[in-house]
């Protein structure tokens, strides 16, 4: 049973170039999850209250609730996503994500870079407006996944973006 639930799970053994690769990712990972949080954190403080960004969520950011969970299960990290609602809805939320420099426009998360993405007209879009709702996906809504680039360099291009989208 020893042997087999393993294998079972996980498969036989990696190539060794595949292994190589992967110890090397797994060497990292604490370090890039240090930085991936505390960027997202910022962001996420960057963003709330700010003008043109109707609300922001993020463990622990103004709600005692969620960051009792993020100190319970996240070590007190909030981990790297942050999603905020962007005043002008869907139209807006469009124009931020193509004015967007530095951020990628993918829906894949926990990339080192940043990734962002307007699920109403993206991921979410064949979905009517019924379901959306009723998955949390409104028109205002955007998701970030923060990445391990310098935050100036992220602060800059969500403020470049903001303005182009709201102007």
């Amino acid at each position: 049973r020893m042997r087999t639930v393993p294998l079972r799970n996980l498969g036989a053994c990696l190539a060794p170039d595949n292994a190589w690769i992967f110890l090397q990712g797994i060497e990292t990972l604490p370090l890039r999850m240090e930085r991936h949080c505390s960027n997202a954190k910022t962001v996420a403080e960057h963003l709330d209250g700010k003008a043109g960004v109707e609300w922001v969520r993020y463990p622990g950011l103004n709600d005692e609730k969620s960051g009792a969970l993020a100190d319970k299960y996240l070590d007190g990290k909030g981990g790297s996503m942050v999603i905020f609602g962007i005043k002008g809805g869907a139209d807006a939320g469009s124009k931020f994500i193509d004015s967007l420099e530095l951020f990628s426009h993918l829906a894949n998360v926990g990339d080192a870079k940043s990734l962002a993405i307007h699920p109403a007209t993206t991921t979410h879009s064949q979905l009517s407006e019924e379901a959306q709702s009723a998955g949390g996906i409104t028109p205002e809504l955007v998701r970030l996944s923060v990445g391990i680039e310098h935050i100036d360099d992220i602060l800059a291009d969500i403020d470049q973006a903001l303005e182009k989208a709201l102007a």
